[in-house]
């Protein structure tokens, strides 16, 4: 990875600006088997009161909150994001983070039969491994090209107007990277706003390596520098910029 590239996001598939009035959210209930001290399901909503809601009231208070939300998923501590030897957990982190912030990402979807009657106008009952099912990073990259104005996000064109959004409006940012070879996991990662104490990485004044959060083979509360420009890794066949007010 050459360490002065400055990230503008490739173009390999036409995104669809559109909205579509027929898309249905894919909304599997929360659990009591799905917590943060927890392996089990994952593919649900933390059933957790004490973990915090995006405060939306104003910017100050939804960037106070979602440093609350990234405090309180711990997710490089919590027993729900830590690697298996078949699996890492970025879309369940990214899932979970953008869930309380009260932003719509699947961490399930349509199977492509429901999804042809969901679009056809018909009401398709969500049933998990029948009707939906689980939907990992190198799928959610293709998700939010077709779907995501269905659900409010905009796509970006670099990181650097990314992590400015993200801190002057309070907003939830996503870089997501598809896998070249099929089958193997990509990547998904959330960009959050800046803090006194953890901060994106520029040169002359352009961020080059945005702050982020993840669960992956290692797990980052905070992280910039540390693993540079990773999306432009030769692993990922492309990569795409997305943000949610």
């Amino acid at each position: 990875m050459e360490k002065h590239t400055l990230s503008v996001a490739s173009l390999p598939l036409e995104d669809n600006p559109i909205p579509n009035s027929q898309i249905t959210k894919v909304d599997l209930l929360p659990d009591p088997e799905s917590r943060l001290d927890s392996m089990e399901m994952k593919e649900k909503p933390l059933m957790d009161s004490s973990i915090p809601f995006r405060d939306l009231t104003n910017v100050a208070s939804k960037k106070e909150s979602i440093g609350r939300l990234i405090d309180k998923l711990d997710v490089e501590n919590n027993l729900r994001y830590q690697r298996t030897v078949e699996d890492t957990y970025c879309n369940v982190y990214s899932y979970d983070y953008c869930y309380f912030s009260k932003v719509y990402l699947p961490t399930v979807w349509w199977t492509p039969e429901s999804l042809e009657k969901v679009l056809q106008g018909q009401e398709v009952e969500v049933i998990f491994e029948q009707t939906v099912d689980r939907i990992y990073s190198s799928a959610l990259h293709d998700w939010f090209l077709e779907w995501g104005a269905s659900f409010g996000w905009k796509r970006m064109f670099s990181v650097d107007e990314m992590q400015n959004k993200v801190n002057a409006n309070g907003g939830i940012g996503i870089i997501c990277a598809k896998r070249k070879e099929k089958g193997l996991s990509g990547h998904i990662v959330p960009v959050v706003p800046e803090t006194d104490t953890h901060k994106a990485y520029r040169e002359n004044d352009i961020v080059v390596y945005p702050l982020q959060s993840q669960a992956g083979k290692l797990n980052y509360n905070y992280f910039a520098e540390v693993r540079k420009d990773w999306w432009n890794d030769e692993l990922y066949s492309s990569y795409v910029l997305y943000y949610h007010e």
